[in-house]
């Protein structure tokens, strides 16, 4: 949706008002995010000492982490006025992280910025939740994804698939212009789930074995979700009469798809019989 790519290209919007931004040869005092400045560059790098970016490592945020954080807060801006961290993923945070971080977050040294970004942000403290400001993130209107990608060129008979495949979302639109393999690797995998809900029971678990041994699980189970929620909205639109599931039953595969990618991405489940499971509700 664009989460990361917000928050960073606000920091950069931050460190070009610098004051002294231009004292330092850091570009052009006042000008907003742009190419040339050498502030914006090391953020998107990052690699600007003021500038602080926190992902997890083996799928946790750790305590170390987090006290690295609060270290590098306490030190006063060097080119900035403020010191800024996004904190990517910040539902990994471990409960002894997620103290560490409450206390950084209750008295914060300075003049500091703090960005967290999640898709799951029932997953920490209530009393972390409760110190933030919220900003939720929606899919982009059909029709200004239309007339970005006419102005792309794109032609008309592709410009619906994509559309419908991205859910619109900026990012995967991005990346299908990029990389049109993207979009031939994204229709494959629909081809391959719509080809397992015709198949029988033997055929799934064999599947099931061959998919848990790939390294893009994830990106596969996200593809799921994404078909199936297509489908769970052109039945709410009156649309797809063809497709036998009730919305119950919708979702159910919806929750069952979310909850296993989630535990596939933060435990170590066993992830070819949680996809037997999953395959058996299809």
């Amino acid at each position: 949706m664009g989460k990361k790519t917000l928050a960073i290209e606000f920091i950069k919007f931050i460190n070009c008002l610098a004051p002294y931004h231009n004292e330092v040869g850091y570009g052009v005092s006042g000008a907003g995010p742009c190419q040339k400045c050498l502030a914006c560059q090391a953020i998107a790098k990052r690699i600007h000492p003021d500038f602080i970016f926190i992902e997890p490592i083996d799928n946790e945020i750790q305590v170390s982490q987090i006290r690295d954080l609060s270290l590098k807060l306490s030190e006063k801006p060097s080119f900035s006025s403020f010191k800024t961290a996004i904190l990517d993923k910040v539902h990994l945070m471990n409960q002894e992280a997620q103290n560490a971080f409450l206390k950084t977050l209750e008295e914060p040294k300075g003049n500091t910025i703090l960005i967290l970004i999640t898709e799951y942000p029932e997953r920490l403290f209530s009393t972390i939740l409760s110190r933030v400001q919220k900003i939720k993130f929606y899919p982009v209107k059909k029709e200004e994804i239309e007339q970005f990608l006419k102005e792309r060129k794109v032609p008309k008979e592709e410009i619906e698939g994509m559309i419908k495949i991205s859910l619109a979302k900026p990012g995967l639109i991005i990346d299908f212009l990029k990389n049109p393999e993207k979009l031939k690797e994204k229709k494959e995998k629909i081809r391959e789930l719509i080809k397992i809900l015709n198949s029988p029971i033997p055929f799934r678990f064999q599947y099931a074995k061959e998919l848990a041994s790939q390294n893009n699980l994830s990106e596969v189970l996200t593809t799921w979700l994404d078909y199936f929620r297509n489908i769970l909205l052109s039945k709410l639109r009156g649309e797809g009469k063809e497709v036998k599931c009730s919305l119950l039953k919708l979702k159910n595969i919806l929750w069952q798809i979310q909850r296993i990618n989630f535990l596939i991405s933060t435990t170590n489940i066993n992830q070819r019989l949680a996809l037997e499971i999953l395959l058996l509700e299809l």
